[in-house]
């Protein structure tokens, strides 16, 4: 699938692959998690500029449980999903109806947003008359949220604008010989 990897000293990687239907399979089947912490991956693009950026957004897979039958489509997903997110695509299994329990919908979530429990939707009925559906929301993962700096990938205790640097020790060396530090 992946022919190649090459990094960057400030944190890109660039992934070759060995066809475009793999590098469209890897893009679409995110959001991606390297020890916990998200991945963005992007296509490539002439004039593509390599700067990390704060996100405010995050790609988040989401389980709607005690969804009504009559949602089980694109578009019944869709309005469902966007009271979360906004909806990207829904898992291969979901697609297919073959999972009953919980619809698994991968939604773009912003940040800042609150995490809603749960959503209630007003389904029609044949009579005309609406009732109202109450479907759980569960978050498969969410990154840490820094409530200082608003990032991405690290809480508050680990956030580098409020941590105090450390000046260097006085005795950076020791002489092998007789023990003393020198500055």
């Amino acid at each position: 699938m992946v022919r190649e990897v090459k990094a960057t000293a400030n944190g890109f990687f660039f992934f070759e692959f060995k066809t475009m239907a793999a590098m469209e399979e890897v893009i679409e089947g995110g959001p991606w998690l390297f020890h916990g912490q998200a991945i963005v991956l992007q296509k490539w693009e002439p004039g593509m500029v390599l700067r990390k950026l704060q996100h405010t957004q995050v790609p988040v897979w989401i389980k709607l449980r005690h969804l009504p039958v009559e949602l089980w489509t694109t578009e019944g997903l869709s309005i469902v999903a966007s009271g979360v997110g906004k909806p990207l695509y829904p898992d291969a299994i979901t697609r297919a109806c073959t999972r009953l329990d919980f619809a698994r919908v991968c939604v773009m979530l912003d940040i800042s947003a609150k995490l809603l429990k749960h959503i209630v939707i007003m389904v029609p009925k044949e009579d005309g008359s609406e009732v109202a559906c109450k479907v759980d929301v569960e978050y498969e993962w969410l990154p840490p949220k820094c409530t200082t700096c608003h990032s991405l990938g690290h809480a508050l205790k680990d956030c580098p604008t409020t941590k105090p640097r450390q000046p260097p020790s006085q005795s950076m060396f020791r002489n092998r010989r007789t023990g003393a530090e020198s500055p």
